[in-house]
């Protein structure tokens, strides 16, 4: 039986991250293919800041509440749901709604704990892990044998991003931000960590690789766009999912054309629900095995209470940690 009402973060108005006031709503109940899930931890994405500061609007339908991964107990299942029961553990990506003590979520969009990890490390894979599988594997098709190039290597995509790659075969080549930051990246399994404050990416790839990267993920943005096909292989694919930098640029057509380069993104949250079951199911059958195998294993920078979401969004934006930041439900 779900209680009548729960406890939550909402936004209250467009702004920082004081913005985010713990409130009282009605508990969500589950529509046909759905699930409620009693939420334990939420992680936290650069797609809430965006949200919070009123950049980013929930899609229709989905809850107006920040958070898009959590992991936690099914509470309650909506008619035609099959696949799971009351008392399950799982983590799911959510379209919203996660910053609270429950959210109905579609059934097909949830998995099962991986076996060896909490309900912290839990919540920090699913928006990370949907958001890689689909734009790195899906849209930019690497391969075993291939390399690649993630920018960001430290934040929550970054290492997630790491970690995937190197586990399915891949060279995996990656910036981030001073020492610490390099070392880390090449302790989840980057061979080559570039220090973007002193080395140049393009000039490092070059000089390390026959021809370039067969794969590169962007969500920098800005001037990145147009060095990004210049560290580019011939038939290589440029995925951006962010633009941190901004996202207009100008570059030159003429190596896209001479190298046959793609040129291609998405977002994440807009995708159609059969579109994250197929993902779901892909990361099932593909990346559960190497995450209960322990070849991958959520990075967790910091947790904080629901209550001090806005304090964790303060740490997302000073840009200092390594992996993800996590919100713990009472």
């Amino acid at each position: 039986m779900l209680p009548e009402s729960m406890t939550c973060v909402e936004i209250s108005l467009p702004g920082g991250p004081e913005v985010l006031l713990p409130a009282t709503r009605p508990t969500p109940q589950p529509n046909k293919g759905q699930v409620v899930i009693k939420v334990a931890a939420a992680g936290i994405n650069r797609p809430d800041v965006l949200q919070r500061a009123g950049a980013y609007p929930a899609p229709p339908g989905a809850s107006d509440l920040p958070g898009l991964e959590v992991a936690g107990t099914i509470a309650a299942l909506g008619e035609g749901v099959t696949a799971w029961a009351v008392g399950d553990a799982v983590c799911a990506l959510a379209a919203g709604g996660g910053y609270a003590q429950y959210v109905a979520v579609d059934a097909r969009h949830c998995l099962a704990v991986p076996k060896g990890l909490d309900m912290v490390q839990a919540a920090a894979l699913p928006e990370t892990a949907f958001t890689v599988w689909h734009n790195v594997f899906e849209r930019g098709q690497l391969k075993a044998g291939e390399r690649v190039l993630i920018h960001g290597g430290a934040g929550g995509i970054g290492t997630t991003a790491i970690q995937m790659a190197k586990g399915l075969g891949a060279t995996v080549f990656t910036t981030a931000g001073g020492g610490a930051k390099c070392k880390a990246c090449v302790e989840l399994g980057a061979d080559r960590a570039i220090d973007y404050t002193t080395e140049d990416f393009v000039e490092v790839i070059k000089a390390e690789t026959k021809g370039g990267v067969n794969v590169i993920l962007d969500m920098i943005g800005g001037d990145y766009i147009a060095r990004n096909v210049r560290a580019l292989a011939a038939d290589g694919r440029l995925v951006s999912i962010a633009f941190l930098k901004g996202s207009t640029a100008e570059i030159n057509f003429m190596p896209v054309m001479l190298k046959r380069l793609t040129l291609t993104g998405s977002t994440l949250r807009p995708q159609s629900d059969d579109a994250k079951a197929r993902m779901a199911a892909s990361l099932r059958e593909k990346v559960w095995p190497l995450v209960e195998s322990g070849k991958i294993r959520p990075v967790v920078h910091a947790t904080f209470p629901l209550a001090d979401a806005a304090q964790a969004h303060r740490l997302m934006e000073a840009n200092t940690h390594i992996g993800k930041i996590v919100l713990v439900v009472p």
